[in-house]
């Protein structure tokens, strides 16, 4: 069976994009903060490195309840991280580089300092300005009680009560993350109209689209039913469920049609990603129909055992899907929000996905953790569709999980009541230099949170040029992706067993052994290999080959 990535075409249908998360990528001015300039002064890495575009997370105005994905005002800057003048530069020496650029926006909530959330509270029940949020009555007798069960992914109640104008305990608001993150209520016209006006605004100053957070959540179900089950964002295969009653309603669809019509109007083919926590791959599919988005992420392949038949049945559903609909399929191992899988895959095969990595819990063995990321990346890299790459996966960096709890800075750590250690591990800032102050991130010691001392092993400076690197493997990947139009190839699978996963695309054979015993290497020329080969040409047990037919 043959399979390729869709028969969408254009640039966005097999590039490699590559997540900065700024504060942790590179600090211009030494407050322990990247920042915009620091970026811009590190383009040219990504350059060498080789991707297509870069996604830049949420640099907006904000408190930073959430690390900015609360936005204060999405037409600004926050001075943590520049100006707007530093923003339209990023921009403008990203195209000089033929690097396109891809911003976040954050829909489903604004922060509680909005200049509309303040204008809510002050205006009290009934008001048009509320009505731009989910503001409800309470129940109980005094209406004590929050409108209904929700609970919040950070952990806690979804619900938090106000107090009105004239001092009295009032109605209550939504916010499916933190209380700093009051949503938003999609059926206003108002809030559809004000971010068709946010697109505009970045589109005319030149970014090549927007990676959408939360995208399944903009709709909540009109009756805002109760739901029992746990409150996550993807909590499995629930086939057989309800979806529930904040998630992936058809509602949303309507909304990125708009935005669609609107993206399709500015030359250049500017994109839209959906950030869609959306199961099965089915469903996911909808948002990436030929008038919606233009990618989804595959979070079902990032979360898929390290076993072959795992991997076999996430590829071939995932492209299944998307061909129904003409897109192409992402692939994504790591993220802001996730375990760095350099961490992840060190961990038992079939461990559920951990909410964080900390002191006292399971920690991960390093040097098979890595071995396998590497494996995991170069048969990533072989699928037709488009690559994810987070800032750091490059160098190898695994999740900081022996980091102090008093460091922590995610809001799930505190509202879970510590018992989710959350985020902070996968973001720690990344090291360039192994003898430079904060490993070169920035030009003093500060870091916002601690980098581990093994991060001088890891440094850029200490592998560019080193053979067998995990940065000149991402390198050597990377370059006979575009040189064999991987991206753009068609998958015919080879061998699907228990232990071995083989495809060909397009000219090159892939193999990732899987098994305990060494396995023989295709034949043809080998052209990449995520570890070294047995003495007597075999593939060992965690390695994936590329080979070029003969």
């Amino acid at each position: 069976m043959e399979q390729s990535a869709g028969p969408a075409t254009g640039w966005w249908t097999e590039a490699v994009i590559y997540q900065i998360y700024p504060r942790s990528f590179a600090d211009s001015n030494g407050d322990g903060i990247g920042d915009l300039p620091g970026i811009t002064a590190r383009l040219d890495h990504l350059v060498e490195l080789g991707v297509d575009a870069v996604w830049l997370s949420p640099f907006y105005p904000s408190p930073q309840a959430d690390a900015g994905y609360d936005v204060a005002d999405y037409r600004d800057v926050d001075p943590l991280f520049g100006t707007l003048a530093d923003a339209d530069k990023l921009i403008t020496e990203a195209r000089s580089r033929g690097l396109r650029v891809i911003v976040d926006l954050v829909p489903n909530h604004t922060s509680s300092a909005h200049r509309w959330f303040t204008a809510a509270l002050a205006a009290g029940p009934g008001s048009p300005e509320r009505d731009r949020y989910v503001f409800r009555d309470g129940t109980g007798a005094d209406g004590d009680q929050p409108p209904n069960d929700w609970q919040s992914v950070f952990g806690g109640p979804a619900w938090t009560r106000v107090t009105e104008p004239d001092g009295r305990p009032g109605q209550w608001y939504l916010h499916l993350f933190d209380p700093g993150q009051p949503d938003l209520n999609w059926d206003n016209p108002d809030v559809r109209a004000e971010f068709l006006d946010v697109l505009r605004f970045w589109l005319d100053r030149g970014v090549d689209g927007f990676r959408v957070d939360v995208a399944h959540g903009l709709i909540k179900q009109a009756d805002l039913a109760d739901w029992q089950e746990p409150q996550e964002i993807l909590s499995g295969r629930e086939v057989d469920k309800p979806r529930p009653p904040m998630w992936d309603q058809d509602g949303v669809h309507e909304i990125y049609r708009d935005w669609r019509a609107l993206l399709d109007s500015y030359p250049g083919e500017r994109i839209l990603v959906a950030e869609a926590w959306v199961e099965p791959a089915e469903r996911l599919a909808r948002y990436v129909r030929p008038d919606e988005m233009h990618q989804a992420f595959n979070f079902e392949y990032l979360l898929a055992s390290w076993t072959a038949p795992a991997q076999y049945a996430v590829i071939t559903r995932s492209l299944e899907a998307t061909d129904t609909v003409g897109a192409p399929t992402t692939w994504v191992l790591s993220n802001h929000d996730v375990v760095r899988h350099a961490s992840r895959l060190g961990l038992p095969v079939g461990t559920p996905r951990p909410h964080g990595i900390g002191i006292g819990d399971e920690q991960p063995d390093t040097a098979l953790g890595l071995r396998r990321a590497r494996a995991a990346t170069l048969l990533m890299l072989a699928l037709p569709g488009s690559a994810y790459l987070y800032q750091g996966e490059e160098l190898g960096l695994p999740e900081h999980t022996t980091m102090p709890d008093e460091a922590r800075q995610d809001p799930t750590w505190e509202r879970s009541g510590h018992t989710l250690r959350g985020r902070d591990g996968c973001r720690v800032p990344i090291p360039w230099e192994a003898d430079a102050p904060s490993y070169g991130f920035g030009p003093t010691d500060a870091s916002w949170l601690p980098q581990p001392p093994l991060w001088a092993e890891f440094a850029l400076d200490r592998q560019r040029g080193v053979p067998g690197s995990t940065y000149e493997l991402y390198r050597t990947a990377l370059r006979l992706r575009r040189e064999h139009g991987l991206g753009r190839g068609t998958l015919a699978w080879l061998a699907t067993g228990d232990e071995v996963l083989s495809f060909r695309n397009d000219g090159l054979t892939v193999l990732t052994n899987f098994g305990p015993a060494a396995v023989p290497a295709p034949a043809g020329e080998l052209v990449a290999t995520s570890a070294p080969l047995t003495d007597d040409g075999l593939v060992p047990t965690d390695v994936t080959v590329w080979v070029r037919s003969a």
